[in-house]
């Protein structure tokens, strides 16, 4: 047979092998029944030259002989006492059994597991899997599992279901399929088998759709981490390991539960493959080695309760520790490339970045609408003429911006764009030179709320159309013509710029130049400490404004003078009358005229923030820092691995959206993100768990309003206080203050101290400096405002510490004072001049402390409450 193989293979028809061994077994009689089923539920097979030497030798013995081991390279098989003796391929020995062989069982584990066997429970689908090197060892581990199930369930199995491969009931011959080993082995033991029909894999429909399952949730763990494909058996029984405690439509329970009768716990659950710090038993470990190792998650222990990492740079590459630390980064699995912020932008819907998106998105008509209405408005206040490009200068370049302008629900209202030039190619001194211009502070529009609920004034707001179109260039500036509205036949020409548009470095400052001129021109006069703050009195009547940008609030005590500042706006400026405000700069305004009660509330922006993050479901939590929580650097990232995982987190984005809340309306997470915004440089998973815990705050609390009400007095008062030594990396304290007036927070602050005070007393003077420094800024703004009358007294501010309240009215300097800098000494000034009055309160009524720690549940609602942070107003 192999003359004429190798007859056939040179004249260029060489066979496979393969179909020619088969060829040989077929061509054998009946007989050798026995040696043929053997040979085909064995996994070593012969190659042509083996089996034709055996089958002239006559070494096949009716229905005794087995098929000879395959001998090492070069040997050949030998016979000693008529018997049909081989070498191990393995080890060498001869007369050996392939299954005991020490050194292929060794071989196998280095080569790793290639098949896999589950068993699957059909009344409470609880499954075990396997793994195998071969499918040979199917009835081992079936044994395995039968004993232990039923000595632990205390039950036997009658039934079981299974497909017709061969490790389960046997190999093909002429006479057809024959039962195996594993189909005898239930013959012995009483079990019925139930065998699918050939190619009807429905009949055993739940074991096969559990290992479709299975596959895909190991091809999904697997793409989604960084370790080795060698590892799949781990994903695998961690995927089984996750199915038989979570709940299934098929079952009333979970299959845990079932199976055992204890409900299961995820406590312990963790992303498969994340990166983790392994603490793990070393009996010879020294005081100055490493206490953890860098690794992969990759499961659970059979026999014991702990994880399982692999560590590829350790001596031992899985190990198993019950003491771990895992970097997993957010609710979601992370992929090899790292995650751009956007990957958090879940079911918001995004604005166009660049005039083709705009063209190509559902909203294009409604875009092109815009533009066309942007261009419009440039035209009518001459921003440009188009001439040819003067020598020695470059135009600088533009873009289209595009905003879809909100309500405070979400609703759209319109939708905006806007040409912005590409100030960053213009050169100080020649395209610009001042650049400076004012914006309104939160404190003043804070302030101004108080007035309009005490008084009972009127509140409108107006929007100033292609407000920076209306400011005057002093310079020659040339910018190219807009994208897709170049001229036809005029594309080299650039456009001269005579007003000022946005994106220009000066565009701000020459639109408040213009503003001012004007409105003060109707005599309106700004406010000495907030140029973005005018009054307007007329008689007994008096109007504010305020003006944010192109936002303009307008709070009067006259309709009809109301009236008269709108139509001399509109004179002026293409203006937008929005009635009554309701909503500015993210901020939704409530008012009861009728209580005199106005709120202040982000709710919506504080849902966008959620949604953002992925936090629009997640639970509440009851404080966004409690007693006893810590940050520090020890937190921050400990080596490189954890630093790229990091990367992969917006915490610098979650923290300023964070911060504008507080800025606004949430003087209550001021401590909490004042905390998180030291780590910015360097962030660590625990500060990101801290920033989830404030989001987590804000979604129990997102309907607090910051309630003013008109009250008997209207008066300031203030509250300082300080947390001594309160920095775990600097041992500085941390000062905080809040200002009331009209029963609500006006203004308020938390910040670490720049010294590291030596006593409780230096701590709280120092926080008294700073509560003083800005009590002074509110005494000059409210004097400005001319209706607070009781603001000429000494502005009080309460502290919790005797010591410093002694020490700001009396001259006494003692010890413990003398080294204190000279800066904070003007407090004593500043009392004895009657600028402000430092007293002392009880720490149950310190509304500041809040923002100098973490407090108990209990005392930080009711400090919350004080600060007028009320649900219902």
């Amino acid at each position: 047979m192999t003359e004429k193989a190798a007859k056939l293979k040179a004249l260029g028809m060489g066979m496979d092998e393969s179909f020619l061994v088969q060829f040989v077994l077929n061509s054998l009689p009946s007989q050798f029944a026995p040696f043929k089923i053997h040979y085909n539920t064995n996994s070593d097979q012969w190659n042509l030259n083996e089996l034709t030497i055996t089958k002239k030798k006559g070494k096949f013995k009716k229905g005794k002989n087995f098929p000879p081991k395959k001998s090492g390279p070069g040997e050949g098989s030998q016979s000693h006492d008529g018997k049909f003796i081989v070498s191990c391929y393995f080890c060498g020995k001869k007369g050996h059994v392939k299954k005991d062989c020490i050194k292929r069982k060794a071989w196998f584990e280095k080569r790793g597991e290639k098949y896999f066997i589950t068993f699957i429970d059909d009344l409470s689908r609880y499954g075990y899997v396997y793994l195998m090197h071969e499918k040979s060892q199917a009835i081992d581990i079936f044994e395995m599992f039968i004993t232990e199930v039923e000595r632990q369930l205390d039950k036997r199995i009658k039934i079981v279901r299974l497909d017709r491969g061969g490790e389960y009931y046997g190999r093909y011959d002429e006479s057809g399929q024959n039962p195996g080993p594993f189909a005898k082995f239930l013959e012995k033991r009483g079990i019925r088998a139930q065998y699918t029909m050939p190619g009807t894999p429905q009949q055993n429909g739940v074991a096969e759709r559990r290992n479709r399952t299975l596959m895909k949730m190991v091809r999904s763990m697997m793409s989604y981490s960084s370790v080795p494909i060698s590892l799949w058996g781990e994903a695998l029984k961690t995927a089984m390991y996750i199915l038989n405690r979570v709940p299934s439509k098929a079952v009333p329970k979970t299959p845990f539960e079932l199976w055992t009768g204890r409900k299961p716990s995820l406590r312990h659950i963790h992303i498969w493959g994340c990166p983790a710090e392994a603490r793990i038993y070393n009996p010879h470990e020294k005081k100055l080695d490493s206490r953890t190792i860098s690794g992969y998650f990759i499961g659970y222990p059979d026999k014991s309760k702990g994880y399982r990492f692999y560590c590829p740079n350790h001596s031992v590459r899985i190990v198993e520790t019950g003491n771990a630390r895992f970097l997993e980064n957010g609710e979601i699995s992370e992929s090899n490339e790292p995650r751009k912020e956007s990957d958090f932008d879940i079911g918001i819907r995004k604005d166009p970045v660049s005039f083709s998106q705009a063209m190509e998105s559902d909203d294009s008509s409604k875009w092109m609408e815009a533009m066309n209405e942007e261009l419009k408005s440039m035209a009518h206040n001459g921003v440009w003429d188009l001439i040819e490009l003067p020598n020695n200068c470059k135009p600088v370049g533009c873009k289209w911006v595009f905003k879809t302008k909100r309500d405070a629900k979400g609703n759209i209202e319109r939708f905006k764009a806007r040409l912005v030039a590409k100030g960053f190619t213009q050169k100080e001194g020649i395209d610009y030179k001042d650049t400076f211009s004012p914006v309104s502070k939160k404190y003043s529009l804070r302030i101004i709320m108080t007035l309009v609920a005490h008084f009972d004034l009127e509140l409108h707001q107006m929007d100033v159309k292609t407000a920076f179109l209306n400011g005057n260039l002093d310079e020659d500036i040339y910018m190219e013509q807009p994208e897709g509205f170049a001229k036809k036949g005029n594309e080299h020409l650039v456009c001269k710029l005579k007003k000022s548009i946005y994106g220009l470095k000066q565009a701000s400052r020459q639109w408040y130049i213009k503003f001012n001129n004007t409105i003060t021109s109707f005599g309106f006069k700004e406010n000495i400490v907030d140029q973005c703050i005018y009054l307007k009195v007329s008689g007994s009547k008096f109007i504010f404004l305020i003006l944010y940008v192109d936002d303009i609030l307008l709070a009067s005590s006259d309709l009809g003078l109301l009236r008269e500042t709108k139509e001399y706006l509109s004179k002026n400026f293409h203006m937008v009358d929005m009635g009554e405000a309701n909503y500015v700069i993210s901020i939704e305004i409530f008012k009861d005229r009728s209580r005199g009660v106005l709120g202040l509330s982000q709710k919506g922006y504080i849902d966008r923030v959620l949604e953002r993050f992925n936090m629009q479901s997640c639970s509440s939590g009851i404080a966004p820092i409690l007693k006893g929580d810590k940050l520090s650097k020890m937190q921050c990232p400990r080596n490189n691995m954890e630093r790229e995982q990091m990367k992969k987190i917006p915490y610098a984005s979650a923290v300023g959206s964070l911060m504008y809340a507080q800025t606004c309306t949430r003087p209550d997470i001021s401590f909490a993100v004042s905390m998180l915004g030291r780590y910015q440089s360097d962030p660590g998973f625990e500060h990101w768990k801290a920033a989830k815990k404030v989001m987590r705050y804000l979604q129990g609390t997102k309907d607090y309003m910051l309630t003013y009400k008109r009250s008997e007095q209207l008066e300031v008062v203030g509250y300082s206080d300080f947390d001594y030594g309160g920095c775990l990396d600097s041992l500085k304290s941390t000062s905080g203050f809040v200002f009331m007036l009209a029963n609500g927070a006006i203004s308020w602050k938390s910040e670490k101290q720049s010294i590291a005070a030596s006593s409780t007393m230096e701590a709280e003077f120092v926080a008294c400096f700073e509560a003083s420094s800005h009590a002074l800024w509110l005494r000059n703004f409210i004097s400005g405002l001319g209706v607070v009358d009781s603001i000429a007294k000494p502005l009080r501010i309460y502290c919790d510490n005797t010591a410093a309240v002694f020490f700001s009215k009396n001259d006494k300097f003692s010890s413990g004072s003398k080294h204190m800098d000279l800066k904070y000494l003007v407090v004593k000034e500043r009392v004895q001049k009657q600028q402000v009055s430092i007293e002392n309160i009880r720490t149950t009524l310190m509304v500041a402390d809040p923002l100098t720690k973490g407090l108990p549940p209990k005392a930080y609602l009711e400090h919350v409450m004080r600060m007028g942070l009320l649900s219902n107003p």
